[in-house]
Formats: structure tokens, C-alpha cells, sequence
């Protein structure tokens, strides 16, 4: 069976938006050799949009190389690993399939699943595809953002190693799911406790509303 690896490591600095106000890191590029990973990311990468992407519950996005393959096949165009903002080009494991807080051991890290990523303007702004956020969403592979439970090193190439996997079935994309296109989902979601606080607050309060409008 072929081990599950890290195919490419993508960093990216502020870049102006194309025809837009504002600056975006979303330009992620591949480096060789080793990276070093601390709670708040990879070094040499930057989050410019800090209040809606960044923080220990997204400090690294996994985005599977097999889903960036389908995506140029739908849209007919050459994808490049970190083409998606993926620090993390990852083969071999189910990233749409992981569940909410389980740890992956890459290199000398050790990461842990927390939340889906959910589309935004500057994604649809930098694909230049029709209407492209509804379909991503449509489409339902977002990858994961990690937490960094361990700092250490990573790199091109290195294993992913599952080392741990909570026992209930509250995946990446049952979580996505939820959040956007099937809202009757969120009382499932209560089961997995390393879920971002913020974000595990929210459901509990929609699951309430849920159960008083049935």
C-alpha cells in the first residue's frame, strides 16, 4: 500500500489582487527542504486576511493533490499544487474524510484536524471561474485546516501518519456540509469536541434554534 505523503509544502507573501483593493497571500508556492512549523503556521507564509483566516485553529491548510486533479479535469485547466492556498499538498490520505481531531504526524510536527475551509470572495477572485465559490461548495472536497499541536520541521516528501483518531464520524466534509449547503446537519457536529471553540458555540446555539423550530 503506498504511504500517504506530503507531495508539495506552499508558502506565499502579500500580493496585491488582481484588479481589487487589498492585498492576499492566497499565491502559494512550493520550497524545498525543510520547513519549519510553529503554532501560528509555516515559516516564510502569511495570512493577510487575519480576521477570517489564520489563527491556531488554521494555522496549515491540507488540500488532497487527488482533488486538485479532479478540479482540473471539471475545469479543463492545469492546477499546480498550492494553487488552491494549500500550504500542504498532500497524496494518499482522505482529507475530505478526516475527522475532527485526529493527528496527523508529519516530520517532526504533529497536526491536528479542526475545520473545514469555507470559500471566499478572494478564492472565487483568484480561480477567475464562473461562480466558482457555489461550486466548489456544490462539489463538497475543501480540505482541511490544521492546528499545530507539536512545532517542529516538515518537508517535501515526508509520510503522514495518522496517529490518532477520535472515535465519532464527524468528518472535514460532514462538517462543510453543515455549514453551508445542509444546515440540519449541525446538532450531528456536537460530538466532536476539538471542533474551534467559537465554532463549536455557534452549532450549539443553531442545534437549539433547529430543535425549537421542529
Amino acid at each position: 500500500m503506498t504511504s500517504a505523503i506530503v507531495v508539495s509544502v506552499n508558502v506565499g507573501q502579500p500580493k496585491p489582487l488582481a484588479g481589487k483593493s487589498g492585498v492576499s497571500s492566497i499565491d502559494k508556492r512550493g520550497v524545498d527542504g525543510p520547513v519549519a512549523v510553529q503554532p501560528l503556521g509555516l515559516a516564510g507564509d502569511t495570512q493577510s486576511d487575519k480576521a477570517n483566516h489564520g489563527g491556531v485553529d488554521q494555522a496549515v491548510y491540507a488540500y488532497a493533490t487527488e482533488d486538485l486533479a479532479r478540479w482540473a479535469t471539471i475545469l479543463d485547466r492545469e492546477l499546480t499544487p498550492g494553487q488552491f492556498g494549500e500550504n500542504l499538498s498532500t497524496r494518499g490520505v482522505d482529507v475530505t474524510g478526516a475527522v475532527i481531531g485526529e493527528t496527523w504526524r508529519i516530520g517532526s510536527t504533529l497536526l491536528q484536524v479542526s475545520v473545514p475551509r469555507i470559500p471566499c470572495v478572494v478564492f472565487q477572485n483568484w480561480l477567475a471561474e464562473p461562480q466558482w465559490t457555489k461550486r466548489f461548495t456544490e462539489e463538497g472536497r475543501p480540505g482541511a485546516y490544521l492546528r499545530v499541536l507539536e512545532p517542529g520541521e516538515l518537508a517535501a516528501n515526508d509520510e503522514i501518519v495518522i496517529e490518532h483518531r477520535p472515535d465519532h464520524d464527524v468528518t472535514i466534509g460532514l462538517v462543510f456540509r453543515a455549514l453551508t449547503t445542509e444546515r440540519d446537519l449541525l446538532p450531528r457536529l456536537l460530538v466532536a469536541h476539538d471542533l474551534p471553540g467559537d465554532l463549536y458555540a455557534s452549532v450549539e446555539r443553531a442545534g437549539e434554534q433547529l430543535a425549537n423550530e421542529s
